[in-house]
């Protein structure tokens, strides 16, 4: 769950990649979606994998989640290896540690705001009662109180993408996974968007690892990871952490 870092420490290493290769195909036709990509996340940092389009940074979400598995290397969280689980202990850790905000908000249309947030919980088996406070929490820390009867296609983009967050966030994750975010949103709209990650992260200690074709990002970041080919090219941390897009 989400832990508090004392201050003035850097954060404790939560998410570890050691020589992560992925290779797709045999033969002539083989290629490599990730090159050996070793790194460290720590615990609370928020971190913005950049790169062009093909150069691995979606497969690099999906290994941290454990939706894909190396060819080569090892992917760690909390100290432990995701080679080492099983099927079931995956999913519950996706479920109770990782929210995900994707680009195309995911919502389900014919649910309401709250329903779409809340689902997570059902899924959970949470109690009824406990489902509708946790929910009225997350619409409120993204900004979206009052619309939990809203449906999808009632609300703008960007409040869109609020719920997404928001369910995000319901199981209260250690870790948020954001796919491209702000890609169907307008510029204006997409920084509030950041801004609001920001918020959430600096809030909750919450290690928020964003893959975007947005520059702006690497000023919204504590720390930019450029990917090129499959392979980490840089690896620049800020000499204090990010506070606001203004």
């Amino acid at each position: 769950m989400i832990g508090h870092r004392p201050p003035g420490r850097r954060p404790a290493a939560l998410i570890e990649l050691a020589g992560v290769t992925k290779t797709h195909g045999s033969g002539e036709g083989a290629f490599e979606s990730l090159r050996g990509v070793s790194l460290a996340i720590g615990r609370g940092e928020r971190v913005a994998i950049i790169g062009p389009s093909g150069s691995g940074k979606s497969t690099l979400l999906h290994m941290i989640a454990g939706l894909d598995v190396p060819t080569r290397g090892e992917v760690r969280l909390g100290g432990s290896s995701l080679a080492s689980l099983s099927d079931e202990q995956l999913s519950l850790l996706r479920l109770n540690e990782i929210g995900f905000v994707f680009q195309g908000f995911h919502l389900f249309p014919a649910l309401t705001a709250g329903e779409n947030v809340g689902w997570p919980l059902e899924l959970a088996g949470v109690p009824r009662a406990a489902i509708r406070s946790a929910v009225r929490g997350a619409l409120e820390q993204v900004g979206m109180s009052g619309r939990e009867a809203r449906r999808p296609g009632e609300l703008s983009g960007g409040e869109q993408q609020r719920v997404a967050i928001a369910r995000a966030l319901v199981n209260r994750p250690s870790i948020l996974l954001a796919d491209e975010p702000t890609g169907n949103l307008d510029t204006a709209t997409g920084e509030t968007i950041l801004d609001l990650l920001g918020t959430l992260n600096r809030r909750h200690d919450l290690t928020v690892v964003m893959v975007t074709h947005m520059l702006a990002a690497a000023e919204w970041s504590d720390r930019a990871i450029e990917l090129r080919d499959g392979a980490v090219v840089s690896d620049v941390r800020r000499t204090a952490p990010a506070s606001s897009l203004s």
